[in-house]
């Protein structure tokens, strides 16, 4: 049976739930039906009928059809004249909704992917869409979808005293929860005055990577092109908190790396010694065209993912800054970064501060799993309290 979304469920029943209904619509460029058609393609023809009514239209990271490709710009709103309503920035001067912009609002409709990471900032846009909900009495409906990269938890589970923009709320850094999961957590934990509905999917498996839903692959933002980026990205985005480059300005991101100053065939033969599970590591030269290092020839690796159903994308990532710092002119990358202005971007990302000093003091990888282990096992009943599926 194919994976049918929220958005599919609500599209079925032909969006009777929204009748009569004054709508705020956060949404992106991914937030597509199973026939590719866009949310707002859709409710479009039910507001100029007068079925419904869209109040307003909000994006989050990297602009409602994903214009600003690297990570970190800014985008403000806009008139849009080929949809007839104004596009309201949650990136730039709003990070949430303010009480104006959702005066004339009775129902927030949200629809936005995840890529099971606790970093991707969406879930954190959710949150303070949520939050404004609580605050303001608004009733919120999350239409769910996939998370693309399985039902496997790793990492650290984040300190609160480390909250940021790629991290609001205590989650792993590999949560294994959909949207519609995350929201419900943060209901059931932190905004129990929210009056949420989620629209479940159909036909979705916690086992399900993206590519085995039937669903349609539309590029979340503009750095996650494929399934596989989403699969090593809850390891890739950690090296955003130094200064090798992620591969950000090349075609495959995250899963290329490297810098300047690397030796890449002895970093790839050094990982592929240490016997990690389900990848191998090919040695590369690559010339970002933006972001670290652009311009200039980097050496690295490419990762190769093997084995999905083995393989560990943060452990790999540790294993990866520890063997780079061998190489010398390894650094952490200084803030600000995502808004934090004072802690290290390494440390807002790991949602800590121990992983940086594991790191630097090549603790063994053995050691660094296990604490993952047990961070994760003492998280894992409130996350199996917000499980739909």
């Amino acid at each position: 049976m194919a994976t049918l979304t929220g958005l599919d469920a609500l599209a079925r029943n032909d969006f009777a739930a929204l009748r009569g209904k004054s709508l705020a619509v956060v949404c992106n460029q991914a937030s597509i039906a199973n026939d590719f058609s866009h949310i707002l393609e859709l409710l479009l023809p039910l507001h100029r009928s007068g079925f419904l009514t869209i109040t307003k239209v909000f994006g989050p990271q990297h602009g409602l059809f994903g214009h600003t490709q690297d990570n970190m710009i800014e985008w403000e709103g806009t008139m849009d004249a080929r949809i007839g309503l104004r596009i309201y920035s949650l990136y730039g001067e709003h990070r949430e909704p303010s009480g104006q912009m959702l005066r004339d609002v009775d129902l927030l409709l949200i629809d936005l992917p995840d890529v099971g990471s606790r970093y991707y900032t969406f879930i954190w846009t959710m949150a303070g869409c949520l939050r404004k909900c609580a605050e303001l009495g608004i009733p919120a409906t999350v239409l769910d979808r996939p998370n693309p990269i399985g039902g496997q938890v790793e990492g650290t589970v984040l300190d609160p005293g480390f909250a940021s923009f790629v991290g609001l709320h205590p989650l792993p850094m590999r949560h294994a929860m959909t949207v519609g999961e995350v929201a419900t957590y943060l209901r059931q934990n932190f905004l129990p005055s929210l009056e949420l509905e989620v629209v479940p999917m159909t036909g979705w498996s916690r086992s399900d990577y993206f590519d085995d839903t039937g669903l349609p692959w539309a590029m979340p933002s503009p750095n996650m092109p494929t399934v596989d980026t989403a699969v090593i990205y809850p390891g890739g985005c950690l090296l955003e908190g130094t200064n090798l480059s992620e591969g950000r300005g090349t075609t495959r991101p995250f899963e290329t790396f490297g810098a300047p100053w690397l030796d890449g065939w002895k970093l790839a033969s050094s990982l592929n010694a240490l016997g990690l599970k389900g990848c191998h590591f090919r040695p590369i030269q690559f010339q970002p065209t933006f972001q670290k290092h652009a311009g200039q020839l980097c050496e690295g690796a490419f990762l190769h993912v093997t084995d999905r159903s083995t393989f560990e994308p943060v452990i790999t990532y540790v294993a990866i800054m520890q063997q780079a710092i061998q190489q010398g002119r390894f650094e952490w990358k200084q803030p600000p970064y995502e808004y934090e202005t004072v802690k290290l971007p390494i440390d807002i990302l790991s949602g800590n501060s121990w992983l940086r000093g594991a790191i630097e003091g090549q603790e063994p990888l053995t050691s660094i799993r296990e604490r993952f282990i047990e961070e994760c096992s003492i998280f894992e009943s409130k996350r199996q309290a917000a499980l739909l599926y």
